[in-house]
């Protein structure tokens, strides 16, 4: 019999076939059919101790693959986005369109050139949202988190040492108005990027070559929005980097929050639209029963 070949890669890198005779099943399902099978080495070393592993994390190969290319495509977005922030700070020769366009660009350029490695999160409220889904395994994401963190950061300090105070003043998050206002607008804008990304990436029904068009443009719409008011995070790495090389914290509370509230919401929310052949009745019980155990 033949199978079919679905490509997840974008949300975790990884591949699985489906037989047809199952009919056809969604992403979520199929990964949760196949999820005790992608990685059994993986799996074998984190349940007995054996194997390689790092602060009880997988160290295999492909993982340190995965973490450095979420490094390098965390660095480069905050480079290039909170770079020309700075540039346009000082020359206004970017201008405010072209700064959002140039967050978009360096998004979709980064998910193209990584998502198939690690996912392309380069976002920690995207991996929590993911995880939340049941899109990504749970014992990987602090390693995301502390790689993206740490890569944003060190993005941040580069900047530091091009541009001096300069970079401090033009990239660090801060609200233009009320600090209940920018978390609200952050919430939003990170609820409807997580809700395209589940779109795209992890629905069979959608078209994934375009994920990377969809995303970047996602959030050059927003940026362009909510940029003046909250600086449109929508990652809370984007914000902690530049406030730890320049040690200004006011209102990063905000930033932390609302991003990671609004991509929970936002993969809940798509979830709740994703196809399926079930009735309502056996998703109840398949609720319930995951619950009880």
């Amino acid at each position: 019999m033949a199978s079919r070949r679905e490509d997840d890669s974008y949300t975790n890198a990884s591949v699985f076939e489906a037989s047809m005779e199952e009919g056809r099943k969604d992403k979520s399902e199929a990964f949760a059919d196949a999820a005790g099978q992608l990685h059994p080495q993986e799996d074998a070393a984190d349940g007995d101790g054996s194997g390689d592993a790092v602060c009880g994390l997988p160290a295999s190969v492909p993982f340190i693959q995965q973490l450095i290319a979420e490094f390098f495509a965390t660095f480069f977005l905050i480079f290039a986005g909170c770079g020309v922030i700075t540039v346009n700070d000082k020359t206004g020769m970017a201008t405010f369109p072209g700064v959002a366009v140039v967050w978009g660009m360096t998004v979709m350029a980064m998910i193209y050139a990584v998502g198939h490695v690690s996912g392309a999160h380069i976002n920690p409220a995207v991996t929590v949202g993911f995880a939340i889904s049941g899109r990504f395994p749970w014992r990987k994401v602090p390693a995301y988190v502390v790689v993206q963190t740490v890569a944003a950061t060190a993005a941040s300090l580069v900047l530091r040492l091009m541009f001096g105070r300069e970079h401090g003043v033009a990239a660090v998050n801060a609200p233009t108005g009320p600090s209940g206002q920018s978390l609200v607008l952050e919430f939003f804008i990170t609820f409807y990027l997580m809700f395209v990304i589940m779109a795209v990436a992890t629905d069979d029904r959608a078209v994934g070559q375009m994920a990377g068009l969809a995303v970047g443009g996602t959030i050059m719409l927003n940026a362009l929005f909510a940029g003046p008011v909250s600086g449109a995070s929508m990652n809370p790495a984007r914000s902690i980097g530049p406030a730890l090389v320049e040690n200004k914290y006011r209102a990063l509370w905000v930033y932390i929050f609302g991003p990671f509230a609004g991509a929970a919401a936002g993969a809940w929310a798509y979830n709740l639209i994703r196809h399926t052949d079930k009735t309502l009745g056996e998703i109840t019980k398949s609720t319930s029963r995951r619950t009880n155990n």
